[in-house]
């Protein structure tokens, strides 16, 4: 898949960036803390989600202001301007929606679907909550703000950490660039300082369009209390519980979620295969299940050792998984690697 890229501007000047993979039906997609079209659709494992959730519909993801290939603002940010960059890339598509909001964008999108009901086919809230208060301690929370404000590198490395702790460190390590990349200090703290002060508690029971509450049952950043809270809270809606400690929606079980999310949508739910692999790749995850090391399957394809573990490690991030263990067993499980 290809996505394409584009910007709409606000009222006052602001230009937020988004990007469109697919076609047809489309569901608007708000993501979390910190984001960047280009650098998160060059991670294997990101792009995979998304494309994931694209296949037979039309995916609209976006930068918010200060992310990504989104220029930065002197306004402050709060729930307000949000919705308000929420609305402008909405706007573009003339036509109702589903929605779907990770992490921070979860609320945002509760408030979206609450005040503007006519626009929401289906809503669904992955890692979210109701009370950003109530995510943690007072002195954690200013702990972690001014982490990020008066060291960037290390705070950024505290929360790859509590976002995915089933990756390994080499894939911790890549997510804390790719953080970094995304923003500015002051804008990742304002951000965050902003997930903190959200609050939808009086919009919840506003919310009439057909709700899946998503969550992993381990999630060390947002509560499944939280969880809990939005779908009681929300008229008719559904909660899943899938397992899993990774806040990060494409960290952990990607293709579990995507299933969980296009079973809701009512799209058709692919098995677990090999997508996305390519012919060299189903080759490599294959003698990874017959036990070969490296070295084994650089002489069985007649490439260099550094080149067969570049595919492990390549298969590994696709897949969502954190060990030679994993790939073998799921490969074991299916088949449809030739």
């Amino acid at each position: 898949m290809r996505q394409r890229l584009d910007q709409v501007v606000l009222g006052d000047g602001t230009a937020v960036a988004y990007a469109v993979v697919g076609s047809g039906r489309p569901l608007v997609y708000v993501m979390g803390w910190l984001t960047h079209l280009e650098l998160g659709w060059e991670l294997p494992a990101e792009r995979a989600l998304y494309e994931g959730l694209a296949r037979d519909g039309r995916l609209v993801r976006y930068d918010r202001a200060g992310c990504g290939l989104s220029a930065g603002t002197g306004r402050a940010a709060s729930l307000e301007f949000e919705l308000e960059q929420l609305g402008a890339v909405a706007a573009t598509l003339g036509e109702p929606f589903d929605l779907m909001g990770t992490s921070m964008g979860a609320p945002v999108a509760v408030a979206w679907a609450a005040d503007h009901p006519e626009t929401v086919r289906r809503l669904v809230l992955y890692g979210g909550w109701v009370r950003g208060d109530e995510l943690s301690a007072p002195g954690v929370r200013d702990h972690v703000l001014g982490l990020i404000e008066s060291h960037w590198g290390l705070g950024s490395d505290v929360l790859t950490d509590i976002f995915a702790p089933d990756a390994d460190r080499a894939t911790r390590a890549e997510l804390a660039r790719y953080q970094r990349a995304c923003s500015s200090a002051a804008t990742a703290r304002a951000l965050l300082a902003l997930s903190y002060q959200l609050d939808v508690t009086d919009r919840l029971g506003r919310v009439g369009a057909p709700t899946l509450v998503v969550h992993r049952t381990g999630d060390r950043a947002a509560p499944v209390a939280q969880a809990e809270a939005l779908a009681g809270g929300i008229g008719g809606a559904r909660l899943e519980l899938v397992p899993g400690r990774s806040h990060l929606p494409y960290a952990g079980d990607r293709d579990e979620l995507i299933r969980v999310v296009r079973r809701f949508l009512g799209l058709p739910v692919p098995r677990r295969r090999a997508d996305g692999l390519t012919a060299r790749q189903r080759e490599v995850a294959d003698l990874v299940r017959q036990g070969c090391t490296n070295r084994e399957i650089a002489a069985r394809l007649g490439i260099d050792e550094r080149s067969a573990e570049g595919h492990v490690e390549r298969i590994r991030l696709r897949l969502g998984f954190r060990s030679r263990a994993q790939i073998a067993g799921w490969v074991s499980e299916n088949r449809t690697l030739g």
